[in-house]
């Protein structure tokens, strides 16, 4: 929108996505927001911090993304000076940070590793605006059209020969919810692993028959067949229901 590079002449990025690990250190923490702008990764952490609050201001990034932030939770000491190490980057950086985890509060990561009744003394807590990302849901028609919308989406990029309107949406919807229990990282495994074996079979099209022959996440697999059942015994459906249908209800 803004152009490929600053007024300056330096090259724009916008947004910069991090991925952490178990074992994050501070410098490599740094080195991976260096490596990000295609910047020497040499020297030791605060050189490299240096170095990335220079091309945060110079490229005008506006937002940083650090991806499994989990893993720092804990009262590990490498999870407490991680956190500072966060803390200082929102004071340095004049971006948006925005972390993505699971169960991020459940595991005292806002705490940064202090008991309850030292709650208070956790910054890291009060600089952070926790958000929730539910699972999609199908008990009523608002999140039944949220499902087909996202089926409609996926289906229109996935590269498959045999590939039709409707495949997901339609002919899948039902059996996708089952088999992902409304979980956007568990629907997408499933889809790829799908599309790969679809290509790879010369199959080229999602069916039942080719996606049971996929295997999927042991969480998703383990509530698959309660939600089949619902679904087979009409207590559950991932369509929306008509007007006409809502109208004679109430009727």
């Amino acid at each position: 929108m803004r152009g490929e590079t600053t007024p300056s002449g330096h090259r724009r990025v916008p947004v910069i996505y991090i991925a952490l690990s178990g074992n994050t250190q501070i410098r490599g923490l740094n080195a991976a927001i260096c490596r990000f702008y295609r910047l020497p990764v040499t020297g030791n952490a605060d050189t490299l911090g240096e170095r990335a609050v220079d091309a945060v201001l110079s490229m005008k990034t506006s937002a940083i993304i650090i991806d499994d932030v989990h893993f720092l939770a804990g009262a590990k000491s490498n999870s407490v000076r991680m956190a500072n190490q966060l803390k200082y980057l929102a004071n340095v950086f004049p971006v948006t940070l925005i972390y993505v985890g699971v169960g991020v509060q459940q595991r005292g990561m806002l705490r940064e590793g202090f008991s309850n009744k030292e709650t208070a003394l956790a910054q890291f807590g009060r600089r952070t605006t926790p958000l929730t990302l539910l699972p999609f849901q199908v008990e009523d028609d608002e999140g039944r059209e949220h499902w087909q919308t996202l089926l409609k989406t996926i289906e229109q990029k996935l590269v498959l020969a045999e590939k039709y309107p409707g495949m997901l949406a339609r002919d899948l919807s039902d059996y996708l919810f089952a088999r992902s229990t409304g979980h956007f990282a568990s629907l997408m495994a499933l889809i790829n692993r799908g599309c790969l074996r679809a290509i790879r079979s010369g199959h080229e099209r999602l069916d039942e028959d080719l996606m049971n022959q996929v295997k999927n996440d042991a969480a998703a697999e383990a509530a698959r067949k309660e939600l089949e059942a619902e679904i087979k015994a009409g207590l559950l459906t991932t369509r929306p229901v008509s007007p006409l249908r809502s109208r004679r209800k109430s009727a």
